[in-house]
């Protein structure tokens, strides 16, 4: 492996040393107190962590857990189960008992670390008593024992432990949107690998500033907040809550800002709500007013030291991504998957175009096989799933090439279109065949709609379903408003109609009641839409919906 792919503990190591007083880590406690942790007391802390975990004697590799939600102690416990000799396994802070004990169970986690939680309560029996839990100091109230007591306690554990390139380093656990989820195995190479390469692509540099607040447990942040702040040494800002988190994003002052296409789509109906988008655009077309104006958005959002921002796990609306590209903000798309460290493609700067995730990252290998599925390739790719040989021999081709279960294209310059999930695609009672993703995508260009599911199977046309935005969630009551949404829809369902096949043409619109949340088992962990929960909720309605014929249905 050469220099420019340190593993993770190699890294850690040089910027113990380089970067000893430079700040890595801020934290925020609550009630405006802040903890900054230099590199030599981050090490440090997690050495002393690793102490700990040694001194319990386990069988070399086992597997620990971390539930918690983005803070320091979550980097410093990574770094302790690796010097420790062990692997690490990140639980989503969302997950339901009955998730937690399954993860728990299947990877034989031995040791837990129970952090910043919003419910415990609702997780916590989930949790075998064979499994030996420690505390952070942001923990909700317990009687294990604390993360402060143990490092006041042990010695930090001295020198520099190896673990090989080949070594299983962490177990993540897919978000599971069908099914259970599968535990993908990441070595020390994938993340050392996809680190290097991600940081090179974006010109990356020590001096850069961002914002963690997307679960670490999920591999997107993982691989370009924890492995990339790792690699290149950069200053990494946790958001304290939901509350603060325009505070948070203001103290971090990002330069690298990421986040999931939910959150774009808030951001911008957030500047809507103060500016009507109608007065926004008339300002944006006066040429002395644009920059202020441009400027003046960005910095109420605390962007306006961002050189890019990165959109993933879910594709964005193609209006929403030109509205930010035109106040100047670089957002740049990526495609990736937890089977490859989400190192896949991504959006080079000046090289995007709408509708496509961008280009294969360095050392990825993409090829489009007979059926259209796009499968990919890379030092990134995982080992396979843990204790299930069987699916990872299904989802791996002879030649070593991961079947994503994405449908694409790829364009004259190397950049891939997805154009829809293989397993996603549905038959209408015509027999004709319906991708989703892509008319969904013109949908979610509406202010209004927060979420959309376009469905269907077994009726002669397609229709969708639409969870309304915040704001005209809160208003639907109202009759003027509502006939003028109505409108609106009516209008949008047309629009998509002329762009799509005969057979693609939607029926109709419904719009929902229902909040689609993680908590009502409707979205995954890293907020995908389970359709599978969402069809079936509202497959009772479909038979009198179809019936009457309406263009826009309110449940």
């Amino acid at each position: 492996m050469d220099n420019n792919h340190k593993l993770p503990l190699e890294m850690v190591y040089h910027w113990e040393a380089a970067k000893a007083e430079a700040v890595y880590l801020t934290q925020p406690m609550g009630g405006g107190q802040v903890i900054d942790y230099t590199w030599r007391r981050a090490v440090g802390e997690a050495r002393r962590m690793a102490s700990y975990l040694k001194s319990l004697n386990l069988p070399e590799g086992s597997r620990i857990g971390i539930v918690s939600k983005n803070c320091a102690h979550w980097i410093m416990s990574d770094w302790a189960i690796w010097m420790a000799g062990h692997v690490s396994v990140p639980l989503y802070p969302t997950l339901n008992a009955d998730t937690v004990r399954y993860i728990l169970d299947h990877s034989g986690c031995e040791v837990l670390f129970v952090g910043k939680l919003d419910d415990w309560d609702s997780m916590k029996s989930g949790v075998p008593e064979s499994v030996r839990c420690l505390s952070y100091p942001l923990s909700p109230p317990n009687d294990f024992k604390s993360w402060d007591d143990i490092i006041a306690t042990f010695p930090p554990l001295e020198g520099k432990v190896h673990r090989d390139a080949k070594e299983l380093a962490s177990i993540v656990y897919t978000s599971g949107s069908t099914g259970k989820p599968k535990g993908v195995m990441l070595s020390f190479e994938n993340m050392a690998y996809a680190a290097a390469g991600g940081v090179d692509a974006l010109d990356v540099s020590g001096s850069e500033r961002m914002l963690s607040y997307l679960p670490l447990s999920h591999v997107f942040e993982r691989f370009v907040v924890e492995l990339g702040s790792m690699h290149k040494g950069f200053h990494l800002y946790f958001a304290e809550s939901l509350d603060t988190f325009v505070e948070d994003l203001r103290r971090a002052q990002p330069t690298l800002f990421l986040a999931v296409p939910r959150i774009w789509t808030k951001f911008q109906h957030g500047v809507f709500e103060k500016m009507p988008k109608e007065k926004l655009e008339r300002l944006m077309r006066v040429p002395l007013l644009r920059r202020v104006v441009k400027k003046k958005i960005l910095a109420n959002l605390g962007l306006q030291h961002v050189k890019f921002a990165g959109s993933g796990s879910a594709p964005l609306s193609h209006d929403i991504l030109e509205w930010y590209r035109g106040l100047g903000l670089e957002l740049l798309e990526g495609y990736g998957m937890s089977e490859n460290f989400a190192y896949s493609h991504m959006t080079k700067p000046g090289r995007a175009r709408t509708g496509y995730v961008g280009e294969g990252l360095p050392g990825v290998e993409v090829k489009i096989s007979e059926q259209g599925e796009v499968l990919v390739k890379s030092p990134a790719t995982m080992m396979g799933y843990y204790r299930d040989e069987e699916k990872t021999r299904e989802t791996m081709t002879e030649d070593g090439f991961l079947k994503t279960g994405d449908k694409g294209e790829i364009d004259e310059l190397g950049r891939l279109r997805l154009t829809g999930r293989i397993k996603e695609i549905f038959k209408t009672s015509k027999g004709k065949y319906v991708a989703p993703a892509p008319i969904e995508n013109r949908l979610m260009s509406h202010p209004d709609i927060e979420m959309v599911c376009v469905s269907g199977e077994n009726y002669p046309q397609p229709h969708c379903l639409v969870m309304l935005s915040e704001e005209a969630q809160r208003r639907r009551l109202d009759e003027g408003y509502r006939r003028e949404l109505e409108q609106s829809f009516s209008d949008l369902l047309k629009e998509v109609n002329q762009t799509v096949d005969p057979h693609e043409q939607l029926q109709f619109i419904a719009v929902v009641q229902d909040e689609w949340s993680m908590e009502n088992d409707f979205l995954t962990p890293t907020m995908k839409l389970k359709r599978n929960v969402v069809e079936d909720a509202y497959r009772p309605d479909l038979e009198q919906w179809y019936s009457s014929r309406q263009p826009v249905i309110w449940q």
